[in-house]
């Protein structure tokens, strides 16, 4: 086994481009699988057991995303996101390979969150996204895992970096247009993550033997309400944010309207914005015994300015 190689599925994403360039700079080299792959990099026909015996780690980050079009057929949820993690999970079993880290999501958990969400919630996912990402963790946990192993299920929050705009882009027009934010009467907290946060997590994760194989929450460290989001994007692009409290009711009657005609804002947009979703970082912080590189307005502030 080769204890400085480290497999990535899904590398081209955008969390997996911010991964190779990171661990590339930790001195680790990648062996990157793609559905269409380039020279140097493996499709998922040619990852064979022998790849998975030569490499120390497999992070896992290969997904279908929630479709917020609603345009996707549900056996595509499962076949990407639940059968293609247990045939990887099945060779990393059957190889040397010391550990698996597999992407999972917040929303395999709980797509509402009252109070803070800790991986202790009973999960109880409602959208075919997330009920296909809790299947493969099932999988995942259904089996016994070598004393020799670490198997990591990572659910992050909102994950955000630069260039990689993502639900700030709405706001993001928003102040640097100088159109007034129009929810100012919406009060919520909301977690996020940045990229680099992220990526040093796994890093630890690959490292550290004494991490705990189980699931852990990823998020920055505050939350943030849109309010505040708002406020940060006009610091960063030097424009003063307008943020105006309209009735609610007025402004859940403009997102149904949304609904049926092409409008900036629609029901499902407007909750993502409004909503509460606090997520606790405290049990991988316990576990690394590490602060996270990046506070949450500072990684904010990264993505914001890279727009």
């Amino acid at each position: 086994m080769n204890t400085n190689l480290h497999i990535i599925t899904g590398h081209k994403g955008f969390v997996g481009l911010n991964l190779v360039k990171y661990l590339k700079n930790q001195q680790k080299e990648i062996k990157g699988v793609s559905r269409k792959p380039s020279k140097n990099e493996l499709s998922y026909k040619t990852l064979s057991l022998e790849v998975f015996k030569t490499s120390k780690s497999c992070i896992h980050l290969a997904g279908k995303a929630h479709d917020l079009k609603k345009t996707s057929d549900d056996s595509e949820y499962y076949k990407v996101n639940t059968e293609l993690t247990k045939l990887l999970f099945d060779k990393f079993l059957q190889s040397d390979c010391e550990v698996f880290i597999y992407m999972s999501s917040v929303k395999a958990a709980a797509d509402e969150v009252a109070g803070v969400l800790t991986e202790e919630v009973i999960p109880n996912p409602v959208t075919v996204y997330g009920k296909s990402k809790l299947a493969a963790e099932n999988y995942i946990l259904s089996k016994e895992i070598p004393k020799n192993k670490r198997v990591y299920i990572l659910r992050p929050c909102m994950i955000h970096g630069p260039n990689n705009k993502g639900n700030l882009n709405l706001l993001y027009s928003f102040v640097s247009k100088g159109i007034p934010y129009p929810f100012g009467k919406f009060e919520n907290k909301r977690s996020f993550v940045s990229v680099e946060n992220l990526c040093f997590v796994i890093n630890e994760l690959i490292d550290n033997k004494n991490i705990t194989s189980g699931i852990y929450n990823i998020a920055d460290d505050e939350s943030l309400s849109t309010n505040q989001l708002v406020s940060i994007i006009g610091d960063v692009v030097n424009k003063q944010a307008k943020i105006v409290n309209v009735p609610k009711g007025l402004v859940k009657l403009i997102a149904k309207g949304g609904d049926v005609l092409p409008l900036p804002i629609n029901s499902e947009r407007l909750q993502k914005l409004t909503e509460n979703y606090e997520v606790s970082n405290l049990k991988i912080k316990k576990a690394m015994q590490k602060n996270l590189p990046l506070s949450a307005e500072k990684g904010l502030q990264k993505t914001i300015a890279s727009f």
